[in-house]
């Protein structure tokens, strides 16, 4: 399979974004307001937010929230969100990989169906770890390693068809070693989020606390 560019994953987003509606509809991914309205509000940071529908969530909750995206047209998008619902927050377009913010500024961090290259997958993820304080929240989902035969018997549940691009139990191990694990595994679910991501699925959920020190 020919890899992607980052020139033509960013463009594939803003085809998506640019398009009437939200690809992924206006609500919360259910797992994410699931766990996130556990935690008592602070700072988060939420990349790969695409159209803001997390985002804007956590910020009329009562969340400082910081949202990244490659496309300029998802943060149009989760701006018009933000200003419909009453609420605000910040939004940087840009390549996650030059992106910078103080180190262990973050109380939460948040990846739902943030899909990264191959190449920087980890990369980011370690880089990640670094934002987020000690006893900080990660909660994540996307699709898992055993998510293409059910991409391919129905392409309207979406994820991406390079298998290096899901995630795996392992690999979130390796990713963020010592986190005091809440939840983690690959499991079977049934999506209903917007357009694209219809139908049921294989998505890794993990949500750990990072740890109080260095081992």
């Amino acid at each position: 399979m020919e890899r992607l560019t980052e020139k033509a994953y960013t463009q594939v987003w803003n085809e998506r974004y640019g398009q009437e509606g939200f690809a992924y509809g206006k609500g919360p991914n259910v797992f994410f307001k699931e766990w996130i309205t556990q935690l008592e509000p602070g700072k988060i940071l939420l990349p790969a937010d695409g159209e803001g529908r997390n985002g804007v969530f956590a910020a009329q909750i009562g969340w400082e929230t910081t949202a990244t995206d490659l496309s300029p047209e998802g943060k149009e998008k989760a701006l018009q969100l933000a200003n419909e619902l009453g609420t605000s927050l910040t939004y940087l377009v840009g390549d996650l990989e030059h992106m910078s913010f103080p180190k262990e500024h973050f109380d939460a961090i948040v990846l739902i169906y943030a899909h990264f290259l191959p190449e920087k997958k980890s990369l980011l993820h370690r880089k990640l770890d670094t934002f987020l304080r000690p006893g900080g929240t990660l909660i994540l989902e996307a699709f898992g390693k055993n998510h293409l035969p059910y991409k391919k018997a129905n392409p309207a549940v979406g994820g991406p068809g390079d298998l290096e691009m899901l995630y795996s139990v392992a690999e979130l191990k390796e990713d963020f070693p010592g986190y005091k694990v809440r939840m983690l595994m690959e499991t079977e679910v049934s999506l209903s989020e917007g357009a694209y991501h219809k139908g049921k699925g294989s998505v890794v959920r993990f949500v750990g606390a990072k740890p109080l020190t260095v081992s």
